[in-house]
């Protein structure tokens, strides 16, 4: 562990450093310390001989490195008390009983990006982790309906389907046989099973067996395939003075258009997980914060991105309003 005043001066070299964008020098510590620039040179030595801090070639001032990250968001970071005014824009959305609840998470998003100039993620919960509940069909008209998947979590995905010459009593039936045969699948599984289960019985009970299985496999294959994520200030990213090369971005982006990275992301019991730098997988200049929400219906992973050179303490805040809010949903 650090002496008090070296966390003092790592503290403020980050408060400075996140501000500002420029390297820390010893003058300004040295205020607001009230102890001599010796010292403080000192400390700052020893902080960079720790790891904690790191020397820009272009100036005689110190950066936090990722490990001085790490050391205050573990040790020294205390969330950030929010504005009147920043609560009362997200309990105006919480409090609009009229909206769904991605529009809710969306919205909510969009102030926080707004509020933060970070990018900010909302992933809805991953397909693989639901069981088939039920199918149902609606009839629009004699060639066109809706097929409805519910799922143990309470995920409700439809799909408008055409299927031409084919009676209302061979839907039911097939629909009924497919509720049968593979209820309790999780949904990742489900074409498997509709090619090798239900294909075969569909075959002998039901005429137009090939037009309806094919309609049935692509509800279930859109729906697999769907990537329940959504991006919201997406280009934020630009405005942080760390990410003005053009390949670095490309790579970031990259990165970002694969959901899965954000997804498997370990999450552990805390309430909040910070990834600082290297440990976000995404690049060294690049941290994520997130956190899992869940309703009665729906659960998912809300994540805020952007540079290591972050605002964490108002981001941490700002997340746990709007996790602490979902839950009352």
């Amino acid at each position: 562990m650090l002496t008090t005043r070296q966390e003092r001066v790592l503290e403020i070299i980050i408060r400075e450093y996140v501000k500002n964008v420029t390297p820390v020098g010893s003058k300004l510590i040295c205020n607001e310390l009230n102890c001599s620039s010796a010292t403080v040179r000192n400390e700052m030595s020893v902080l960079e001989n720790l790891g904690y801090l790191e020397k820009t070639h272009i100036s005689s001032g110190r950066v936090p490195s990722e490990r001085g990250y790490r050391y205050y968001v573990d040790n020294l970071m205390k969330p950030k008390e929010m504005t009147g005014e920043d609560m009362l824009k997200l309990q105006t959305i919480f409090n609009n009983n009229k909206l769904e609840l991605n529009d809710c998470l969306k919205k909510s998003l969009e102030i926080i990006s707004e509020l933060t100039d970070y990018t900010s993620v909302v992933l809805g919960s991953d397909s693989s982790m639901n069981k088939l509940k039920k199918v149902e069909v609606l009839p629009l008209d004699s060639d066109k309906l809706v097929a409805i998947i519910i799922t143990d979590k309470g995920h409700i995905e439809h799909k408008q389907i055409r299927i031409e010459g084919v009676s209302l009593e061979e839907i039911s039936k097939s629909t009924e046989l497919i509720n049968k045969l593979i209820v309790g699948t999780p949904i990742n599984e489900i074409k498997e099973k509709l090619e090798f289960e239900v294909k075969p019985v569909i075959n002998r009970y039901v005429k137009q067996h090939e037009t309806i299985y094919n309609a049935f496999y692509d509800v279930f294959n859109d729906f697999v395939m769907k990537s329940d994520v959504s991006f919201v200030g997406r280009n934020k990213i630009l405005n942080q003075p760390e990410f003005n090369n053009v390949e670095k971005i490309k790579k970031i982006f990259n990165k970002l258009d694969d959901d899965t990275l954000i997804r498997t992301t370990s999450l552990d019991d805390k309430d909040i997980n910070i990834y600082i730098g290297n440990e976000s997988n995404v690049d060294e200049d690049v941290t994520i914060i997130k956190t899992k929400y869940q309703t009665e219906d729906d659960e998912g992973v809300i994540a805020i991105i952007g540079p290591k050179r972050m605002e964490y303490s108002k981001v941490v805040s700002l997340l746990n309003y709007i996790k602490e809010n979902l839950d009352k949903k």
